[in-house]
């Protein structure tokens, strides 16, 4: 029974309606080439121990966050990250520990906005941890899904096609970037 909420977090995480979700992953990855696929995959652990957190608190109903605030944070989130992807690259040493604190932040903002659909699954279950921990399986293995193919995208234009991978992040950031910004306002 508890498998139903691993293909729900897998279907939720995947779904082109929620787009905002894979977009902020893909803004997490494009800093990154195929090499770096350890570090993408930490960071992207981080995101999902972030919303793993205020899901369950939302559900235990300890916190509450307004629905309309929320919404609005997430497309906030991907900005920040697009504008530090464009401003900082993936020169700076101290990278890492700034995108996994990043990430892990930005993390408890996106797992508000799943919160909503993770209470409506729940129902009448006695305890929210199984399906928590299956639920966060599934959204981790789309979230991995989108990393191998943000990553296959870097290794064919920066490998391939020999762009620099400075301006493949430019591109992907900047779009995302502009995208986002138009989820904040409309």
């Amino acid at each position: 029974m508890l498998e139903i909420y691993t293909k729900l977090g897998f279907e939720h995480i995947l779904d082109p309606k929620g787009y905002d979700h894979i977009l902020f992953v893909i803004a997490l990855c494009a800093v990154y080439v195929v090499k770096d696929w350890k570090k993408v995959l930490v960071l992207v652990t981080a995101f999902t121990i972030g919303h793993s957190l205020t899901l369950a608190l939302s559900s235990l109903r300890i916190i509450s966050i307004s629905a309309d605030l929320v919404e609005t944070l997430i497309p906030v989130t991907i900005v920040l990250t697009c504008c530090f992807n464009i401003l900082k690259g993936r020169t700076e040493n101290d990278r890492n520990y700034i995108s996994y604190s990043l990430a892990l932040g930005f993390g408890f903002i996106h797992g508000l906005g799943f919160s909503n659909f993770f209470k409506a699954m729940l129902g009448q279950e006695e305890s929210i941890t199984g399906p928590l921990f299956f639920f966060n399986i599934g959204v981790e293995i789309g979230q991995i899904i989108i990393v191998i193919l943000t990553l296959f995208l870097s290794y064919v234009v920066v490998d391939i096609l020999k762009v620099k991978q400075k301006y493949f992040n430019y591109i992907v950031s900047g779009c995302i970037l502009i995208w986002a910004t138009k989820m904040i306002f409309f």
